[in-house]
């Protein structure tokens, strides 16, 4: 396969949970989420975050291999969560794969909508 028709994967997720808790606690979630990419040998370059005033929250994390987001919607039990990390040096659609199914573990979710594209 040509590199270039293989830049990387983007998982997008649409989930649901029971834990409203976790959709209220973005500091846990960049805490969770800060050990997880430790163990991915990726690095960040960034990070913003913004808690709304139900207490939900937006937050992304920008890496050197390309980012993370987040948004909770406490109110349906649902969040959006995607993640992209480019092949430039190294193939990690694995490690899109397992970032993808250890936030899923997390949020003790039912996935609704889980969309890959390859870049």
């Amino acid at each position: 396969m040509n590199p270039l028709s293989n830049k990387g994967l983007h998982i997008l997720l649409t989930l649901e949970t029971e834990s409203e808790a976790l959709l209220l606690d973005s500091a846990r979630f960049l805490s969770f989420t800060n050990e997880i990419l430790e163990t991915k040998e990726v690095e960040i370059v960034g990070i913003t975050n913004h808690i709304f005033e139900n207490q939900s929250f937006t937050s992304a994390v920008c890496l050197k291999e390309s980012h993370l987001c987040i948004h909770t919607w406490p109110e349906f039990k649902q969040l959006t969560f995607d993640v992209f990390l480019c092949n430039y040096t190294q193939d990690n659609t694995e490690k899109v794969e397992k970032i993808a199914d250890e936030v899923i573990e997390y949020f003790k979710a039912k996935t609704i909508q889980k969309h890959k594209i390859y870049r």
